[in-house]
């Protein structure tokens, strides 16, 4: 797994030992499309919250491509660590990143967020475990919550067997992809007076 692209280009991640099935990280190819769907405009000096961060890849690659502060949020002890050692890979990655270790089953952490100086965010991945009805938990903590900016874009990663809700109270689902076994769904807040959200190029 490396850094697909931005200042970090190629540089290779630390990931977990393969015995190590609780950490999965999203694959690089996956990954590419993803930040491909996003655009750069989007990335360049947003907010991220990482979610369930694991590896912290997505963060990084958020980081890379120049986001201006990222947040990493789990509750592994070895994906902290992780995390803690990708970020290093980033020029200036330390100094644009907080990383939290907090059991996301319980919330969204908003007492942690709240005490940082980018508690609201532009783009937030989540990438529960697959099949444990967390991706639909994590989506109504979101929702909410007071962590959404207001052109915000939530991408949650799951099973593509799975699906996520559609409309919430403020989040509206606005495309899905899918790439194997994973699927992506994006959500943004909904548009005032709009039934009909457009999606994603």
């Amino acid at each position: 797994m490396r850094i697909i692209s931005g200042s970090a280009r190629g540089r290779r991640l630390f990931t977990p030992p393969e015995r190590d099935k609780q950490i999965r990280p999203t694959a690089d190819r996956a990954r590419e499309a993803l930040f491909s769907i996003i655009g750069p405009d989007f990335v360049n000096n947003a907010r991220v919250l990482d979610l369930f961060a694991g590896t912290g890849a997505l963060g990084c690659e958020a980081l890379s491509r120049g986001a201006g502060h990222a947040t990493f949020i789990d509750n592994s002890r070895s994906a902290l660590e992780l995390i803690a050692r990708n970020i290093g890979l980033v020029p200036a990655g330390r100094e644009r990143s907080t990383v939290i270790r907090y059991d996301l089953s319980n919330s969204i952490a908003p007492k942690n967020l709240l005490g940082q100086p980018h508690f609201c965010f532009d783009l937030i991945f989540a990438d529960p475990p697959y099949q444990t009805d967390l991706s639909a938990k994590i989506l109504h903590f979101l929702d909410n919550s007071v962590v959404l900016s207001e052109n915000v874009l939530v991408i949650i990663e799951e099973k593509s067997t799975i699906d996520l809700p559609i409309e919430l109270k403020h989040l509206v689902q606005e495309d899905t992809r899918k790439y194997g076994d994973t699927s992506f769904a994006f959500y943004r807040r909904k548009p005032p007076c709009s039934q009909n959200p457009g999606k994603l190029p």
